[in-house]
């Protein structure tokens, strides 16, 4: 046995070992009872980064589970990831002097796609320097034919059955990346803004001063709303303004949405460009055409159009001080929404959408948790869920990027109806012939993630998605319980009758030793590639773990690697002393420490089972913790040394019955650290062995 434990000499060797011998393969074994677990799938482009090493907790459940006897399947996928890999993909070519809009729609889907398969391999292999267990033969992808067939028959399923309808609302608009988002996808910020009190002209007299934020919508303006309880202005409701600069006229109208005590009690009406003013403008029959465009440009005003929003506001604020109808602008904190991907502020824009009506799904969905039939670790975050299935809104899936999945939706040229195939059509569903045409937008990347657990699982087969299915484990970041969880389990039930897991573990996110989020600006990322290189993949796994509170945020260091990789090789030099000492011609003979050797083995008995009682519980830094306390500071630090004179002297039975307590407790910490613990496990046992099969 060499003298120190080196990482770098065993870790790919072992790793390769385990994947030819096809210990991570999954296989349908009726003998065996299913363990599964879907990897939650990352960008198909992407690197990996602190995040993805927490699913560490999957690796430690599998192998777990492996090492009782399970039947296990731990599935490989990897997403398209539509908006965030088009994003990556229009930098590039905004470095060559490009933008996406030099290229026909096919072209680019071309280019990206080729992108994709460039650098596709990247994490996958970085996952076995992590020493995922994965099951690298059933690896699927979000844009594979069976795949995407699947995700075509559950929209075709949900808009014969009314789930899925078309509407022409304001959406969230990103006019740099050129597409809409959902609810989910928008990033609210505080920031400092201004209030612009402006005079506008009444027709029978008089005038009405209002406040805004955004003086460059005025000119997209229906109407003047007041309180009608507002006595200030019960005179003036029903009379007309002279919209400023446009000349345009406009009725003052009362609703009791106008909170008497912001700004001036008068608000304007901007049904285009406000999501409450949208709502408003409906009830009262107000409409304009929008004055901001999808490029982000002013449209329909005859004054600025053409001009970027920012330049436009400039040049109205210009005027109205010009006409001395600018009274007064203030400071006022405001919240603004921003794209959550390149930070440009989102435009509220009318458009014509697909949105799935979540009531009827969220309804069941929530009942699913609330009879147990998911449970949810830790415990509290089943509250969270059922919140936020009670919160749910209509959810938006349309979006206008190319790279992702069209969506399989066309319309009848002859009576604008539209119609859902799974099937490419030949003939329009509504009138026979064939003029129809295919709605060009593509699907939220959500859309097709929410089907994950059972889209994957039949790609490979009935017999596997029967055995497989409801899958046992989802676990993944707290952070994403709303925009993916929740969704799956509304989607996995509706389509399958089935829940898609029975459990949900939800890990926390890591962040620098001060407890502060990592973030390239800020300078505190930390590569997990870089610590496996310097410190072993087990330590950096078992750093993540360690003294961590299952669902809260992790406290990163280098410092904490350096102690977890302290911690391999004291389990190496364990191993080593008892090894180094193993002498088959030595007497066999009772120990005068007895009492000592009982002791330990009751000791263990009592860790063991509380090791157990933790990991079905779902504890598993309790579980680890328990285990470092025990081998370290319990068999090493007091009954090894009260032991070592009787295994130096030869006392083989001593040396068996604590190499036996020491041999199991490596399979304890398998989970956690597989390659140090397979190493010694293979010196003791030969090279042909493994603590995977044992």
């Amino acid at each position: 046995m060499e003298s120190k434990f080196i990482p770098a000499d065993v870790e790919e060797k072992l790793y390769r070992q385990w994947e030819e011998r096809g210990y991570f393969t999954a296989k349908v074994n009726r003998e065996k009872k299913p363990f599964s677990i879907i990897l939650p799938p990352p960008n198909a482009n992407g690197f990996l980064h602190m995040g993805h090493a927490m699913q560490t907790y999957e690796d430690i459940m599998i192998r777990y589970h492996k090492l009782q006897g399970y039947e296990t399947m731990w599935l490989l996928g990897t997403d398209h990831a539509g908006i965030e890999t088009q994003y990556v993909f229009e930098k590039e070519l905004r470095k060559q002097g490009k933008s996406r809009f030099d290229y026909d729609r096919e072209t680019l889907y071309q280019m990206i796609y080729e992108f994709v398969e460039k650098s596709k391999g990247n994490i996958k292999n970085q996952f076995k320097r992590l020493g995922f267990a994965l099951d690298w033969s059933h690896e699927t992808y979000t844009l594979d034919p069976k795949t995407v067939k699947i995700v075509y028959k559950t929209f075709e399923k949900f808009f014969n059955q009314g789930l899925v309808y078309r509407a022409n609302r304001l959406v969230n608009f990103c006019t740099r990346d050129g597409t809409s988002f959902s609810d989910l996808e928008v990033v609210s910020q505080e920031t400092q803004g201004s209030l612009y009190h402006i005079k506008f002209p009444v027709k029978e007299g008089g005038s009405i001063t209002i406040a805004t934020t955004r003086p460059e919508t005025m000119l997209g303006d229906v109407g003047v709303m007041v309180n009608p309880k507002d006595k200030r202005y019960k005179a003036m409701i029903g009379q007309t303004v002279i919209l400023p600069i446009t000349n345009r006229e406009v009725p003052i109208i009362a609703d009791e949405y106008v909170d008497m005590k912001f700004g001036t009690g008068a608000v304007k009406i901007t049904p285009a460009h406000d999501f409450n003013d949208f709502e408003i403008a409906k009830k009262h029959n107000l409409t304009y055409p929008p004055v901001i465009g999808f490029d982000g440009k002013m449209q329909n005003t005859g004054i600025v159009d053409g001009m970027k929003v920012k330049a436009a506001r400039e040049e109205v604020l210009k005027q109205l001080e010009e006409q001395g109808l600018l009274l007064k602008t203030e400071p006022h904190e405001m919240v603004i929404k921003t794209c959550y991907k390149c930070g440009n502020v989102l435009e509220p824009l009318p458009l014509e959408q697909w949105y799935i009506q979540i009531k009827p799904l969220s309804t069941k969905a929530k009942q699913l948790i609330e009879d147990g039939k998911i449970t949810i670790y830790p415990k509290r975050f089943k509250r969270i869920a059922i919140q936020i299935l009670d919160d749910y809104i209509d959810w938006n899936i349309s979006r206008q990027n190319v790279w992702g999945i069209r969506i399989p939706a066309y319309k009848c040229t002859s009576t604008g109806e539209w119609f859902a195939a799974a099937e490419a059509p030949t003939v329009c569903k509504i009138c026979g012939k064939t003029d129809f045409e295919q709605d060009p937008d593509i699907f939220d990347t959500w859309f097709s993630s929410a089907q994950w657990p059972f889209a994957t699982l039949q790609t490979i087969g009935q017999d596997f998605f029967e055995y497989f299915y409801p899958t046992t484990v989802l676990e993944t970041g707290y952070d994403i319980l709303r925009a993916w969880v929740a969704r799956m389990i509304m989607f996995g039930h509706e389509i399958t009758g089935e829940v898609p897991f029975q459990n949900v573990f939800l890990h926390g996110m890591v962040r620098d030793k001060q407890g502060q989020k990592m973030s390239k600006s800020k300078g505190n990322v930390i590569n997990p590639l870089e610590l496996v290189d310097k410190y072993g993949a087990d330590a950096v796994r078992a750093a993540l773990i360690f003294g961590t509170k299952e669902g809260n945020d992790v406290p990163m260091s280098e410092s904490k690697v350096m102690s977890m990789r302290n911690f391999a090789n004291k389990l190496w030099n364990m191993g080593r002393f008892i090894f180094m000492n193993q002498n088959p011609d030595a007497k066999t003979e009772r120990s005068e420490n007895e009492e000592i050797l009982k002791e330990l083995e009751k000791e263990f008995a009592k860790v063991e089972k509380k090791y157990h009682a933790h990991m079905t519980k779902y504890e598993f830094a309790k579980a680890f913790d328990l285990m470092y306390d025990f081998t370290w500071h319990r068999l090493a630090d007091h009954y090894i040394e009260q032991l070592k004179d009787d295994i130096r002297n030869g006392n083989m039975d001593v040396l068996e019955r604590l190499k036996r307590i020491y041999l199991q407790s490596l399979r304890c910490i398998h989970p956690y650290m597989p390659f140090v613990t397979d190493a010694i496990w293979q010196v003791f046992k030969g090279e042909d062995t493994s603590l995977l099969v044992s």
